[in-house]
């Protein structure tokens, strides 16, 4: 026989042998992925479970598992995360609150109110800067949210910027025209703005002197 038809023969037998095999491999890849579904599901609801019990730890190791197994459950853990930073900021343990907010963060990254929580914890740590940029993050996502612009407007009147301070404020009262925090700011800030213009003298022309009136002799 030719080694031409030899090698014809090969490349049909193996082409006979993948599309034997290929339903094989699919059934068994169906029943792994099934498999790991269903693991994934029983460490998500005993996750659920642990959160409940305010197990924190337990329950983000647990759904940490879950969501390696299946993406869909990065949600679950990202609130997770979420309870145990806000426990431990009631705790005045913010460091591991900020760590927290940040894993959150990872997992749901288009999430103001993740932000916002962080923000706030930084706030108390007197971390202006970095509270100022998450809530300028969570304005990006929500940038008619009064309250944040409330926030963020306060920060930047506690920095001395008082430009940007005011453009949040007129936001707000643009959005909401009888916010009474918004009013008190801006009466506050134009205050402080025109306490910081130089004075500029009046010219005032000096009086001309006049002759005495003159009296007869």
């Amino acid at each position: 026989m030719p080694l031409t038809t030899n090698k014809t023969m090969r490349k049909i037998l193996a082409l006979i042998l993948l599309t034997a095999l290929a339903p094989a491999a699919l059934q068994v890849a169906h029943a792994q992925a099934t498999k790991e579904a269903r693991e994934a599901n029983k460490l998500a609801r005993e996750g659920a479970e642990a959160a409940k019990n305010h197990e924190w730890d337990k329950a983000i190791e647990l759904l940490r598992k879950a969501t390696n197994l299946e993406h869909k459950y990065g949600d679950e853990l990202s609130a997770v995360y979420q309870q145990r930073g806000y426990a431990a900021a009631n705790e005045q343990r913010f460091q591991d609150a900020i760590n927290d907010y940040g894993e959150a963060l990872k997992l749901t990254p288009n999430d103001a109110r993740v932000y916002e929580q962080r923000a706030a914890v930084e706030m108390k740590t007197n971390d202006y800067d970095k509270a100022l940029a998450d809530y300028s993050q969570a304005l990006r996502l929500k940038p008619n949210d009064v309250r944040l612009l409330l926030y963020r407007s306060y920060i930047y009147e506690l920095k001395g910027d008082l430009k940007s301070s005011m453009a949040d404020t007129e936001k707000v009262l643009q959005l909401d025209p009888n916010n009474r925090e918004a009013k008190a700011r801006k009466d506050r800030l134009l205050t402080r703005e025109a306490a910081q213009v130089p004075f500029t003298p009046i010219v005032v022309h000096s009086p001309t002197p006049t002759p005495h009136p003159r009296h007869g002799p």
